[in-house]
């Protein structure tokens, strides 16, 4: 099968209305307590809370974490003034499907994946430093 991995997605498929981010965070592996590293990369992994600003999602397609492997923390865009949440655009946007078994029945479920995070029309990506691209 030619399909590996994860998908290649753009950012206005999986967000046509745009998205607003919260905050981000480092992901810590559960049983080793030490930071989760990206299995292509190498690099550790940050998790993006996100807001869809889609008006017809709902329930947990309205909150969102986006995965980002890193060196460091992914520098969120500038506050807005009067806006609550920050305005945020993913580059190289990933969707890996995989079957979540933790309900009654098992489910198709997505993890989103990027490489990086900018100001929506912004062409920087928003990063405190560069880091190691996986191929």
């Amino acid at each position: 099968m030619a399909i590996q991995g994860a998908l290649p997605v753009a950012f206005d498929v999986v967000f046509p209305a745009g998205a607003f981010a919260l905050g981000v965070e480092a992901i810590t592996d559960f049983e080793t307590k030490r930071p989760q590293m990206d299995k292509d990369s190498g690099l550790p992994l940050w998790a993006v809370d996100v807001i869809d600003a889609d008006p017809e999602a709902r329930g947990k397609a309205k909150s969102v974490k986006v995965k980002v492997a890193a060196n460091v923390c992914p520098t969120l865009p500038d506050e807005v003034p009067g806006l609550p949440f920050r305005p945020i655009e993913f580059e190289a946007m990933a969707v890996m499907p995989y079957v979540d078994d933790n309900g009654r029945r098992p489910r198709i479920a997505y993890s989103l994946r990027a490489r990086g995070v900018k100001a929506p029309g912004s062409a920087a990506a928003g990063r405190r430093a560069p880091a190691k691209e996986a191929a």
